[in-house]
């Protein structure tokens, strides 16, 4: 493996990391139930893509627990 002949300094680290960060999903609205979901996927809470119902969702209800 290659080794560096001389210490990369902090100053020219960080600047190499600071173009590493997260960045946060492209979320768009719904066109069926206006929640919002990722681009060019259908939306998992209505099933629907581009004003057509491709997958039917079926809720299911949460159960409480009684104390």
């Amino acid at each position: 493996m290659a080794h560096p002949k001389r210490k990369h300094s902090h100053s020219r680290t960080r600047k190499r990391r600071s173009q590493q960060k997260a960045t946060m999903p492209l979320l768009v609205a719904c066109t069926e139930c206006k929640k919002l979901k990722p681009s060019h996927m259908i939306c998992p809470f209505c099933g629907y893509y581009a004003g057509r119902e491709i997958v039917k969702v079926e809720f299911k209800e949460k159960k409480r627990k009684i104390q």
